[in-house]
């Protein structure tokens, strides 16, 4: 009897919870970030709980136009203002005067800060003295990125502006083991593990496009070398341009092809005619560019996690990337793709170049990348989300 009323409790539905996410990124603007916050909203939905989704109004957008999902999600737009320096992303500007009408009208059951600009900090400051649970996520290196904007000086207040901030949580959110113990030895604290996911329906080696191909100018044999991301300093381009040209000096019919856009664009579209520049995509056009593609370059030194290596791997591509965040989580060396050490150019370089001689391998290096991909579903991950709001709103 025992025994049945305990399986009996275990197959109670749960209560179903109303989560405010405070975010000042979002689709349909492009980065981590942003994408990564829609795919956890779209994860509590499914599992059945309410979302208040309180972010900036993005360009061309008014309060009208935002549309909601019924009773599950609700949208409450705030002002935003562009991120000196790096006009084409936006802060999310104080709002706690709507955010107090919003939860005393209805008050949600937990808290989620995705980011800690001034809309995250006024809050969290109105979570706290409303005794509401709230959590945030790490999401972005500032401190790392100062250097990369002449603002190296700044990095140790950056950090310790991150610490007060995370630290006035009950729990903050990372992506990796590897950046929770770094984190840990800032002086964070609470630091609980999510993993991230991939749509492996969307990103699939079943969306080559031929036509895309010869778009491209890659002729049959010829090698389609590709970078998605934002065209910025922090992102290390000059680091794949110098592995694309020594791919290129051994095939002097290789491509390279950038998708996605930022400060850089415009320098990089007069310097290199010779590259494909796609600009920003979405969906499905963004998948058929992944798949169309034989090699990913991911030199970057300054992700929590990088989105995109989960996306070229789940998409067929062989990735070659430094060897922490997502690549030192889900690459086998040598087996999934090629990780190379921190800061090591020369060998980045040569790595790239070493696999493009050798086509077979770039096959085989992406069937099994398809393969470790196809386990990381983002259902599995809403429900730690989930788990995690019930822990901390008991």
């Amino acid at each position: 009897m025992e025994q049945a009323a305990i399986n009996l409790a275990m197959l109670r539905p749960r209560r179903s919870l109303l989560v405010a996410v405070v975010s000042e990124t979002y689709s349909p603007e492009v980065n981590g970030v942003a994408l990564t916050t829609e795919r956890l909203v779209q994860g509590l939905v499914e599992c059945g709980h309410r979302v208040q989704l309180i972010r900036p109004i993005q360009a061309g957008e008014t309060r009208s136009s935002l549309t909601s999902d019924g009773d599950a999600l609700s949208v409450t737009a705030v002002p935003g203002m562009k991120i000196p320096l790096y006009r084409h992303l936006q802060l999310g500007l104080p709002a706690r005067r709507t955010l107090a009408r919003l939860w005393r009208q209805e008050r949600p059951d937990a808290v989620h800060i995705v980011t800690e600009g001034p809309l995250g900090v006024s809050a969290l400051r109105l979570s706290r003295e409303l005794g509401l649970a709230v959590s945030s996520g790490f999401h972005t290196n500032f401190q790392n990125y100062s250097r990369y904007y002449r603002l190296g000086f700044l990095q140790n207040r950056i950090v310790s502006y991150l610490r007060w901030f995370h630290n006035r949580c009950q729990c903050t959110l990372v992506p990796t083991e590897e950046l929770r113990e770094e984190l840990a030895r800032q002086g964070f604290r609470n630091l609980r593990l999510l993993a991230r996911g991939v749509d492996t329906g969307l990103f699939s080696p079943a969306r080559q496009d031929a036509t895309l191909r010869e778009r491209w100018g890659v002729g049959p044999g010829q090698l389609a070398v590709l970078h998605v991301g934002r065209l910025a300093a922090e992102k290390n381009l000059q680091l794949a341009v110098a592995a694309f040209d020594g791919i290129r000096r051994e095939h002097p019919g290789a491509r390279f092809v950038l998708v996605g856009d930022g400060p850089l664009a415009g320098s990089l579209r007069k310097s290199r005619p010779d590259f494909v520049f796609c600009g920003t995509r979405h969906g499905e056009d963004l998948a058929a560019h992944y798949a169309s593609a034989d090699l990913f370059l991911f030199p970057s030194l300054t992700e929590t996690f990088g989105n995109v290596t989960l996306e070229a791997m789940a998409s067929g591509l062989a990735v070659v990337a430094f060897d922490y965040a997502a690549a030192r989580q889900h690459i086998v060396q040598g087996r999934s793709g090629i990780r190379v050490a921190c800061g090591e150019e020369t060998a980045f370089v040569a790595a790239a170049c070493r696999l493009s001689r050798w086509p077979e391998q770039l096959r085989s290096l992406g069937r099994e990348a398809r393969r470790t991909a196809e386990v990381l579903d983002w259902s599995l991950i809403s429900r730690d989300l989930e788990n995690l709001f019930f822990e901390y709103t008991r």
